[in-house]
């Protein structure tokens, strides 16, 4: 028999917007161990650094010992963050981790030593979901509930601005924001999405704040976080609905692929996609230095056979990187932050009507 409790949740993390949990819910002891189920569980310390969680807002909030929050079961495989992994098995009073800012939990597996050990938290219970009206048994929530559905097939044929690079850190959202904004002051209507990674609105809502008419993430998918053979339906579900908006179709689609290319995010199933390549518009790489640079132009050029739009990052934050960029590996390099207009020009001349309707599918020898 389920044994089910009354509580009152001090946070609610944004990862499990999608279930559109109450401030007052009922948890079960029936825990299903998988990713994308909501627990409710109470912090169990206090912390000085990594210590605040993204509420269902998109605003950063404390934690404090005894917060009774709302998470997300999910895996996090994070190179300069934590790594973590869903438990086989979740009990009432077991100790997890919360492994991000968007309130996934789980086991913590690795820690970087920059940002401390993971909060702890004793786990209350399955949040449930009554979805049936008058329904009082109710189910383990989860966040494909009112989800985007999957989908096998791409309808969409909007340009899409692909914004990869080698690592966390490396200046991606930096560059799809100034995309966004430099793209939409220029007379095109712009939508945003964010493709792989680990559930946080934080970027979604940068770049809806640059000026996208809409940005969609995994998450409103129904993914806690993204891992090879998960991301192509996701992407194409995406894609497609920000094709087909209530307020009109975009003129382009700024895509950050949250991680690194060879991360464990499945960014690399997205790039060997023929659909999802199909429409790439342009694509943005990101690096941290010169090395960096060299190796995702060879990835681009030898594993996937796609073409390099532009390079940015801290790679190219002074003269010395950018000049290695344009003279060794002769692809134009611009900083997102001091060359936000050079960098938006290349990209628009990129994904221009008339330069696509004189394009070759993309690939390169």
């Amino acid at each position: 028999m389920v044994v089910t409790t009354r509580i009152r949740l001090d946070r609610i993390s944004s990862s499990t917007t999608n279930a559109a949990l109450a401030r007052e819910v009922i948890v079960g002891d029936a825990i299903v161990a998988e990713e994308g189920y909501v627990l409710a569980v109470r912090i169990l310390e206090d912390k000085s650094t990594y210590n605040t969680i993204e509420d269902t807002n998109g605003r950063m909030l404390s934690l404090r010992a005894g917060d009774v929050l709302a998470g997300t079961l999910g895996a996090r495989r994070a190179l300069r963050g934590y790594a973590g992994v869903v438990p086989d098995q979740i009990a009432v009073g077991d100790v997890i981790h919360v492994l991000n800012l968007g309130g996934i939990l789980g086991t913590c597996t690795s820690a970087n030593p920059e940002i401390g050990a993971p909060f702890t938290a004793e786990v209350l219970g399955a949040v449930l979901a009554f979805p049936e009206l008058g329904d009082r048994i109710g189910r383990p929530a989860h966040i494909r509930d009112h989800a985007i559905p999957p989908a096998d097939r791409l309808d969409c044929t909007v340009p899409v601005v692909y914004v990869a690079g080698t690592c966390m850190n490396a200046g991606k959202t930096v560059a799809a924001t100034e995309l966004v904004r430099g793209l939409s002051r220029s007379g095109m209507r712009v939508a945003a999405a964010k493709l792989t990674g680990v559930s946080l609105m934080r970027d979604a809502l940068s770049m809806l704040d640059a000026g996208a008419a809409d940005a969609l993430t995994f998450n409103d998918a129904g993914a806690a976080s993204t891992h090879a053979g998960m991301t192509v339906p996701l992407a194409k579900a995406i894609l497609n609905r920000l094709a087909a908006l209530p307020s009109g179709r975009p003129d382009v689609i700024v895509a950050e692929l949250g991680d690194g290319i060879l991360g464990d995010y499945g960014v690399q199933d997205i790039l060997r996609d023929p659909e999802l390549m199909a429409v790439a518009g342009a694509h943005v790489l990101c690096a941290p230095d010169p090395v960096g640079c060299w190796g995702v132009a060879e990835l681009y050029r030898r594993e996937y056979r796609l073409p390099i739009t532009v390079i940015s990052g801290p790679a190219t934050d002074n003269e010395v990187g950018r000049e290695y960029v344009r003279t060794a590996l002769g692809l134009p390099a611009h900083n997102a932050l001091r060359e936000a207009p050079a960098l938006v020009g290349v990209v628009r001349e990129a994904v221009s009507p008339e330069r696509a309707a004189g394009s070759a599918a993309p690939a390169a020898a």
